[in-house]
């Protein structure tokens, strides 16, 4: 019997005592990048890319030495051009996200990472610069107030808490009702531990 309370104490000790060093290994962050953001409409990728960028804060949870949870809470400019003979129409498509990514450390610092992201929009405008200026126009339009999508994204992190990501936005939901545009974000991203 007093074997057994020693095994169960030593074993409870070296589950805390793990549990420590991944409590202190998990952190808050502050991240901000550029976005090279497109649509696919009716599964053609022909229209040209939205420049923009996003801020916001994440939040890394460890699980296991080398599998982390990480959320985050975005601003993020989406959205496409289309230019042709006629002008250039511009679809601006604001976002606040909230990414929940799955994330996979190869090495102590390399990663790999993957998950759902769900988004409530904040701005939508479409812009006209047609080629005569009688034609120029801006627009507020309706389109779906909510957008959910797949991540898949890679980085890197120091040991200070410096971070450097790549990541790719595959959005399921249709951007309007009538249409079947679905948003597509890469997204280059620099973030800093507390």
């Amino acid at each position: 019997m007093k074997k057994s309370i020693l095994i169960l104490s030593l074993l409870t000790t070296t589950l805390m005592l793990g549990q420590e060093s991944l409590y202190k290994k998990s952190s808050v962050g502050i991240k901000g990048g550029y976005n090279l953001a497109s649509a696919q409409i009716n599964g053609d990728n022909s229209v040209d890319q939205r420049h923009g960028f996003h801020v916001g804060f994440y939040n890394e949870v460890f699980l296991h030495q080398h599998f982390a949870i990480q959320t985050e809470l975005l601003y993020s400019q989406q959205g496409y051009e289309i230019n042709n003979d006629s002008g250039t129409f511009t679809q601006k498509l604001d976002y606040i996200n909230l990414p929940i990514l799955f994330k996979g450390y190869l090495t102590d610092n390399f990663y790999v990472e993957a998950g759902p992201q769900f988004g409530v929009s904040v701005n939508h405008t479409e812009e006209l610069d047609a080629n005569f200026d009688v034609f120029d126009t801006t627009n507020e339009v309706t389109p779906n107030d909510f957008d959910y999508g797949a991540n898949v994204g890679t980085g890197f992190k120091t040991d200070s808490g410096l971070n450097l990501g790549v990541r790719y936005y595959f959005g399921l939901n249709k951007v309007y009702d009538e249409e079947n545009q679905k948003n597509r974000v890469l997204q280059v991203s620099l973030g800093f531990d507390f």
